[in-house]
């Protein structure tokens, strides 16, 4: 009898690898946020909170995505449900003219000001850099501005601000035709996104790479997490705060083609949220399972959080941040029908 339960613990030890490290994160509550959606399908989240202490999400939504009436929707959350759904923003350019709106990107910046960042026009390949702010914690809206030629705004996931006030909005682009490539670049401002320059990053290398994130850590060094279609999370590294990038290299995480998003916390742990599944035949496959993992020098990472554990459906496109409170709020795809929110609750290490 005793060796039997020696080789079940033995077992437990192998097949669950970094069960102790995963209570360092408690799951507080799950909740699917729409409720009677004015649109069919939604994808691509973003959530930020304001200097209330509000949680604000948006995602774009429509009858299906590239469809030309597909808008970007905001919200406010109340204990992980949204209030009234209000349209933002979309991609009408005169009275004959209008395309569908992509990927919502929200940041505060350290002046409480907050940007909605998107996309407009007919597809990820030709589409333009379009952007609103709000001063009043999201209640009203400016004008749409179209991005200069040449800045295309953050792809999928927020800008970071640095301490010294740099701004650093996470950028890639999808090449035309059959053998277009895929390309990471970093746009960055140094006067609160008045002005943009366009960073490159490895542009000799061999790996297809978009929608970054930015990971933060001390003494000035960056590293960026990017989607692939090499069926890894593919990496690159900056000693000197963004102005420069080294070259793209493979994680251990893998990476079924499709968006991740990361985060610092402010313990110095380092998280991302992603598909643990490698390329299928079509773009969407790999994406029925979603963790969140959890590393402190962005090379060794484990898996903290099982979200979803599903097979055919879709769970992607994750947007992660830490709140004043400490706490984590994940949100996510869910089947496309819907977006769900995951609190997270870091113990102490």
């Amino acid at each position: 009898m005793m060796k039997n339960r020696i080789l079940l613990l033995a077992i437990l030890v192998i097949v669950l690898p970094g069960v102790t490290k995963a209570q360092a994160f408690k799951k507080l509550s799950t909740d699917l946020v729409l409720v009677d959606a004015p649109f069919k399908q939604c994808h691509a989240s973003t959530i930020v909170q304001n200097n209330a202490g509000e949680l604000l999400l948006a995602c774009f939504g429509g009858t299906q995505e590239g469809r030309d009436d597909v808008s970007i929707w905001i919200t406010k959350l109340n204990n992980g449900k949204a209030t009234s759904v209000t349209k933002v923003a979309d991609g009408v350019v005169n009275d004959t003219s209008r395309y569908p709106a992509w990927n919502p990107v929200l940041f505060k910046d350290k002046t409480g000001t907050i940007t909605l960042f998107y996309k407009v026009g007919p597809n990820p390949r030709e589409w333009w850099g379009m952007f609103k702010t709000s001063v009043d914690d999201g209640k009203t809206w400016s004008a749409a501005v179209k991005l200069p030629a040449g800045i295309l705004g953050p792809i999928k996931n927020k800008p970071v601000q640095l301490k010294n006030g740099v701004i650093l909005s996470l950028s890639s682009i999808e090449e035309m035709g059959e053998n277009g490539r895929w390309k990471v670049h970093i746009e960055r401002s140094t006067d609160e996104g008045k002005t943009w320059a366009n960073i490159p990053v490895d542009t000799a290398g061999k790996l297809d790479v978009i929608q970054p994130s930015v990971l933060t850590y001390p003494g000035g060094r960056l590293q960026i997490l990017c989607r692939s279609r090499q069926g890894k999370v593919v990496q690159a590294w900056s000693t000197d705060g963004g102005k420069t990038w080294g070259k793209l290299s493979a994680t251990t995480l893998l990476n079924p083609n499709s968006g991740t998003d990361a985060v610092t916390l402010k313990s110095g742990r380092q998280l991302i949220v992603y598909n643990p599944d490698v390329p299928g035949k079509d773009w969407f496959n790999g994406r029925g399972k979603l963790r969140v993992a959890m590393s402190t020098d962005g090379q060794k990472w484990t898996d903290v959080a099982e979200l979803e554990n599903g097979d055919k459906e879709e769970y992607s496109y994750p947007a992660i941040i830490q709140t004043k409170d400490g706490l984590i709020h994940i949100t996510y795809t869910y089947d496309r029908k819907n977006i769900k929110h995951v609190v997270l609750q870091e113990n102490s290490k």
